[in-house]
């Protein structure tokens, strides 16, 4: 098997995870495209992804282009002449001339199984839909969005208790692990079989808000768990208590009903009323600059209160 010439593009903690297989596997990571150091922090200071760091780490060239539209950066890439470029939420748009630049194109790691959740924040949507699955597929990139032909896939199973940070390590992980064998099977035969999506089966995820995370409590105590386990850390869940905001970091389902206008605080355990009757239980809140508690300590602190409503 001759190893291949890999160029990596990717920036966030689900890319790395490829990134170190792929280093530690027998090709060859020629270089790596992340994006640009961001201000972060009270301080503002320039941060670099974590894919950024691992290169740096390691010896391998990075390349942290703001576009790739134009010839210059076109021409470098070429210039590089990988055989195959690797993808995993990388954040900026291909051109085509991008995508035929390697020997044999470019290749990208999806958190779905497709075509379920093309787009931006397939994770949060597979558990916000409720779906009993999720899983992680390499394709071969085209110019759509996710639409490209797809090469192989493994699904991962979502519990009534999976979180976004549970599910997003352990696609992490099986994708590594994926495209590690994808890239070895390259190697040995010379190309891979792919597999046209069925177009009329695709749903989209697009990019999450901050008002994605308002919780509307006259909704089922199903669909506001499915919300904070999907929506946690990122944009977060809330809700007001009275002026301030309550981030609501952890949730509970029960058997209980009651007939309370939904975002009654039940009682200092934390029930709080949903729609349809259904109860939750408060776990884990962080009011308005404070640290996160459990629901006890909330009312002790006197951030929250029997009988009053949560919007």
């Amino acid at each position: 098997m001759q190893p291949l010439r890999v160029i990596f593009m990717g920036t966030p903690d689900f890319a790395a995870a490829a990134l170190k297989a792929l280093d530690k596997s027998v090709h060859e990571i020629i270089a790596v495209y992340s994006q640009p150091p961001r201000p972060k922090g009270r301080g503002h200071k320039l941060q670099r992804s974590p894919v950024h760091e691992y290169a740096d780490e390691h010896g391998i060239p990075v390349f942290t282009p703001k576009s790739l539209k134009n010839e210059q950066a076109q021409e470098e890439f070429s210039s590089l002449r990988a055989d195959i470029a690797v993808v995993a939420a990388y954040g900026l748009i291909l051109p085509k001339a991008v995508l035929e630049a390697p020997r044999y194109g470019c290749l990208n790691i999806h958190a779905s199984l497709l075509p379920r959740w093309r787009g931006a924040s397939p994770i949060q949507h597979a558990i916000l839909s409720g779906d009993a699955e999720s899983g992680v597929t390499i394709m071969q990139m085209d110019e759509g969005l996710d639409t490209g032909p797809m090469i192989a896939e493994v699904a991962v199973p979502i519990t009534l208790e999976t979180t976004a940070s549970d599910l997003h390590d352990a696609l992490a992980a099986e994708g590594a692990g994926l495209i590690v064998e994808v890239l070895d099977a390259l190697a040995r035969n010379g190309h891979v079989h792919a597999h046209p999506q069925d177009d009329a089966r695709s749903t989209y995820a697009p990019m999450l808000k901050k008002d994605d995370g308002r919780i509307d409590w006259t909704q089922s105590a199903g669909h506001i768990d499915r919300q904070v386990r999907a929506l946690n850390p990122w944009p977060g869940t809330w809700s007001e208590a009275g002026e301030k905001r309550l981030k609501i970091l952890k949730v509970e389902m029960t058997d209980q009903n009651t007939d309370q206008p939904p975002g009654t605080l039940l009682d200092r355990k934390g029930h709080i009323a949903c729609g349809t009757g259904q109860v939750l239980r408060l776990v884990q809140v962080q009011p308005a600059g404070k640290a996160a508690m459990d629901a006890a300590s909330s009312f002790n602190g006197g951030y929250i209160q029997v009988g009053s409503v949560l919007e």
